[in-house]
């Protein structure tokens, strides 16, 4: 019998898969402490941010049924 793979929830919450297959995450620094940073910093921590590519055999690891 063949044991399933569990998935690392903390990862799951963290990662999502586009549409063409790419790893995205959120970027950090938007949580707190935001009025001494500046607008365009601000500005620049929105948004989605692809993953490089030595990271992505770590984070499939954790996510096994993310593909």
């Amino acid at each position: 019998m063949k044991t399933k793979l569990k998935t690392h929830r903390g990862a799951a919450k963290r990662f999502k898969l586009t549409g063409s297959g790419k790893l995205v995450r959120r970027k950090a620094g938007k949580r707190h402490m935001l009025s001494h940073k500046s607008s365009k910093r601000k500005r620049k921590m929105s948004g989605l941010a692809v993953i490089f590519k030595g990271e992505i055999r770590a984070i499939r690891c954790a996510l096994p049924y993310i593909r």
